[in-house]
């Protein structure tokens, strides 16, 4: 090859990757749209202040999180073991079993944005399972967003410990 095709060959190559680059930024969203969707969860890991690990929800935890795209939100979490109750009638469950439930269920709805600049998910609880919740306000710091998985942690979750959370979206 001579000096002129080498030239001409580097050129090009260098081109496509400047269009590649502008392409892929152009297509980049904000935060908020592509959070908006509903996502099913995937693990949740609590770091206790000690740094011990634990999963709060077991290790196949049930949950959605429904981001709309007018702001609004619902949101639950719920271990996959908790027990049925025997009297099949909710009103009627024995200490044991609303205490299982209670345990193992977290819930809440509200509205939902998000601040750009420091990738955080504000929610603003209006009413949850853990009555304490209602009307604060709570920030989850994205760790990553691609259009199939979100990835957050929430810094204080309402047991004092830090919370991973891995949602996939539904499709």
């Amino acid at each position: 090859m001579n000096r002129r095709c080498i030239l001409s060959l580097s050129t090009a190559v260098a081109l496509g990757f400047a269009f590649l680059t502008g392409d892929a930024v152009a297509q980049q969203k904000p935060l908020k749209e592509q959070l908006v969707g509903t996502w099913t969860v995937a693990s949740v890991e609590n770091i206790r202040p000690d740094g011990t690990k634990t999963q709060l929800f077991g290790p196949n935890p049930k949950g959605t999180l429904v981001l709309d795209g007018n702001g609004r939100t619902a949101f639950m979490l719920m271990s996959s073991g908790r027990p049925k109750f025997a009297s099949n009638n909710r009103n009627t469950g024995t200490p044991e079993e609303n205490k299982a439930t209670v345990q193992g269920t977290i819930a809440f709805f509200g509205t939902w944005s998000v601040n750009e600049a420091d990738k955080t998910l504000i929610t603003r609880i209006e009413a949850s399972t853990f009555p304490n919740q209602d009307g604060q306000e709570q920030k989850r710091i994205i760790s990553s967003v691609t259009a199939d998985e979100l990835r957050y942690v929430n810094p204080a979750t309402t047991t004092g410990d830090r919370a991973e959370t891995v949602w996939k979206r539904v499709k």
